[in-house]
């Protein structure tokens, strides 16, 4: 079964090199372009993964990862952090916000593939 990965960024060129990265090994890709925009996909789908940046316009990744674990629907969907930050009080507080990991860019397709299926399993 084909799993799906819910990608939230700002940057186009971010979501088109995950994109290219998730499907061409086997994901089924969905793209917000911020939190408010992940927020509203979320009510229409139902992602294995979620795929987030910190530093987004208009609801950041720190407070979409608090409000999708507001709702007990996402409580255990796997969320991962992409972002430029390597900061270990962000990597706390996006920890604290209920991330289950950290990935710094730019990224390597094949770790970050290996990392979506090591939460996703």
């Amino acid at each position: 079964m084909t799993q799906t990965v819910l990608t939230v960024d700002d940057s186009r060129t971010m979501r088109d090199m995950l994109r290219l990265a998730l499907v061409t090994a086997g994901f089924r890709v969905i793209e917000a372009i911020d939190g408010v925009d992940g927020l509203q996909v979320l009510a229409g789908e139902t992602p294995d993964v979620i795929i987030t940046d910190i530093n987004m316009p208009n609801l950041d990744g720190f407070g979409f990862i608090e409000a999708v674990r507001s709702d007990a629907a996402w409580k255990g969907t796997p969320i991962l952090v992409l972002t430029t930050e390597s900061d270990p009080e962000k990597k706390m507080r996006a920890r604290e916000a209920g991330a289950t990991g950290w990935i710094v860019k730019p990224f390597s397709p094949d770790k970050l593939v290996s990392a979506i299926r090591r939460v996703a399993a």
